[in-house]
């Protein structure tokens, strides 16, 4: 499904009348203001697609604690939002997913819901249409497997003993990302157990099979061609399987151990194991394998830190995948201190002072590769201790530089902290991954496990672009060894259109303002060609109503960068780089501030349905509610601020254009 190709914008060049700037400003910042919780933290809403919600019911009936009340919510959430023809998508007006779409029907039908329903009936066809249950991605054959709905012989092997392998051995659990990681070892105790709860025969998924099950082939394709990565892994996967049938019990139980304590030492803390639903999830079943009874506290302490991740109304119910608070503050200190709030309000000193207090202070998984670094980073939920995040640090970093708390010294410890930290884990490329750093052996990703395309967490274009930008507001120069290495890894992986790719947001108008800001706040000249290729690259994807947009569909085809509905948060994106490019002046500009003014909500903010987040490219989208929220205020503040310097009027209101005056 490829988004059609916009025409060119209309020639409508008249900039926003001032007052009505001004008003719809104040207006977003009062809002901001009302959302800030008396802790000092703002979070929004972070949605996903079917799958989150119908593995949290399918859980639930596992561990045998299903009640009605709950699964009458969630099935009027999945039933709302599938597909008029029967499937499933993992964002918004994409087409249907396999995985998504039979893990959807399999909750509905172990919660009740018929399977001559026709959307039941809808459903089925479109799962045999697109090739049957065995198309599955791999963690959905786990989850079928603990049911006894797929053979645990057609999951890929995944020996408990990996645990035990040493840091000098090529492959081990350290050079994959966090989140593999996280989800990875309790899923390492259940594939040794094997645990399988068979459900009720009429809840059976028998008819998702293109073959009568005796008759299908569970084994892993193979590529056409000879020497592949992907057929040696493949051979390896026999090598284990062999291993795991004869491997002796006490290297077995030696193994199951480590992977316990492992697990169990990550679970201390608040927000559940890596803070994010699958590796939560995965430690519940995990620990009734290791024969901890439901009640246990361990058990209720896991499950409660699920629950805490529910959305629920009076009519439905939703599951996170994980919960945002420090992002979502960070982000929103940087638009309101655009916005004009002035430093020392009252609202921003209980924001800086909640941020001071989730600075990490534990040794986390990231000191393995940096020694002799101290804990300094910030985490993206309420409490992750051992996995403080390069993105939100930055975030956090820049958005204290700009605001005063009651305690300036804890302050000024903590940025240098925090700053100290980051630097450590720039990457030999001059990048930044997310949680790890030099977290690069790409060919992991052909392993039949990780069929997701995500095992690993290296460096990417709009975390250097993000982390350039608080090390100028640090004040940092581009001539500097860190700086420089990092605008030396960005110019190599320029697209060829100027434009940058974005990891974590969709996508390449995501990547171009996270690269583009950075530059300019880092002090790099916005006149130089490769910045102006990727100025040009964005006027050109303007859509003819003012706005930008761009589909999760540009991660299968980039052919379709910048294309798109227009939508707020990505329409902010684009005017955030282009004014950090210095073209608060231009047309294309003035249209696309005019597209966010009379897209407005009736409440005085923005809506969009569309996900602009992205967890797993091509496997897992999310939709911010936040986004939609402080990222067009942050652009209509910037525009203010910026016009008002390229003209030359209300110089008393521009400030910090681009560095401070002080160093940390």
């Amino acid at each position: 499904m490829t988004p059609p190709i916009p025409s060119s914008p209309r020639p409508h060049t008249a900039a926003p009348a001032e007052a009505a700037l001004d008003q719809v400003i104040q207006r977003g910042v009062e809002l901001l203001l009302q959302g800030q919780d008396p802790a000092g933290f703002w979070v929004h809403e972070l949605e996903a697609d079917a799958t989150i919600t119908s593995e949290y019911l399918l859980l639930r009936r596992w561990l045998t604690i299903a009640d009605a009340a709950t699964e009458a919510k969630a099935i009027r959430h999945l039933q709302a939002i599938q597909l008029p023809e029967g499937g499933w998508p993992i964002y918004h007006n994409g087409p249907a997913d396999i995985s998504a779409t039979v893990k959807a029907y399999f909750a509905l039908k172990m919660a009740g819901v018929s399977p001559d329903a026709p959307g039941m009936a809808r459903a089925r066809q479109t799962v045999l249409e697109l090739g049957g249950i065995t198309r599955v991605n791999v963690f959905s054959k786990i989850l079928l497997a603990l049911f006894g709905e797929y053979p645990w012989d057609g999951v890929p092997c995944m020996p408990v003993e990996i645990c035990l392998l040493p840091r000098w051995f090529y492959f081990n659990l350290y050079e994959i990302s966090y989140w593999s990681r996280t989800v990875l070892v309790p899923l390492l105790i259940i594939f040794a157990h094997r645990p399988v709860r068979p459900v009720p025969r009429d809840a059976g998924l028998d008819e998702l099979y293109l073959l009568p099950r005796e008759q299908t082939t569970f084994s892993l394709p193979r590529d056409p061609q000879t020497f592949t990565w992907r057929n040696f892994f493949l051979v390896v996967d026999r090598i284990l399987r062999f291993h795991d049938r004869f491997a002796p019990r006490a290297s077995r139980q030696r193994a199951i151990r480590e992977a316990t304590r492992w697990m169990l030492e990550r679970m201390q803390g608040e927000g559940g194991l890596g803070g994010i639903y699958p590796a939560m999830a995965n430690s519940v079943v995990a620990l009734t394998c290791l024969g901890y009874p439901v009640d246990h506290p361990l058990v209720r302490k896991a499950l409660r830190e699920i629950d805490a991740q529910r959305v629920e109304t009076a009519d439905t119910l939703r599951v996170q995948p994980c919960l945002s608070p420090v992002w979502d503050t960070a982000l929103t200190i940087n638009t309101l201190i655009d916005a004009g709030l002035p430093p020392d309000h009252p609202a921003l000193g209980r924001a800086g002072k909640w941020l001071l207090g989730k600075q990490t202070r534990r040794t986390g998984d990231w000191r393995l590769k940096a020694p002799a670094t101290p804990p300094g980073g910030w985490p993206f939920q309420f409490e992750n201790e051992f996995y403080p995040d390069v993105d939100d640090t930055a975030a956090v970093l820049m958005a204290l530089r700009k605001i005063r708390v009651p305690d300036e010294e804890a302050k000024t410890r903590g940025i240098a902290r925090g700053l100290n930290w980051i630097l450590a884990l720039q990457g030999r490329d001059g990048g930044w991954g997310a949680y790890d750093k030099d977290n690069n052996r790409m060919v992991f990703n052909l392993i039949p496990f990780a069929d997701h395309g995500a095992l690993m967490d290296p460096s990417t274009e709009d975390l250097a672009g993000r982390v350039l930008e608080a090390l100028g507001y640090l004040g940092f120069r581009p001539d500097e060894p860190a700086a420089a290495k990092a605008i030396a890894f960005l110019k190599t992986r320029q697209c060829w259109d100027g434009s940058w790719y974005g990891r974590w947001g969709v996508n390449y108008l995501y990547g171009t303002w996270s690269v583009l800001a950075g530059l300019d706040a880092i002090g790099e000249d916005m006149g130089a060609p490769y910045v102006r290729r990727a100025v040009a690259w964005i006027l050109s994807r303007q859509n003819p109503d003012g706005g930008w947009g761009e589909s999760c569909y540009t991660y299968d085809d980039p052919r379709t960068a910048g294309m798109g509905k227009s939508t707020a948060s990505q329409t902010a994106w684009a005017l955030l780089a282009l004014l950090h490019a210095g073209e608060a002046a231009h047309p294309a500009v003035a249209r696309g501030i005019r597209f966010l003014l009379e897209t407005r909500t009736p409440d005085g903010l923005w809506h969009e349905a569309e996900f602009t987040g992205t967890g797993f490219p091509r496997v897992f989208y999310l939709r911010y509610h936040g986004y939609s929220v402080f990222f067009p205020l942050w652009a209509l503040a910037l525009y203010r601020r910026r016009l008002s310097a390229a003209t030359g009027s209300r110089q008393a209101s521009v400030t910090r254009l681009r560095h401070p005056e002080t160093r940390v």
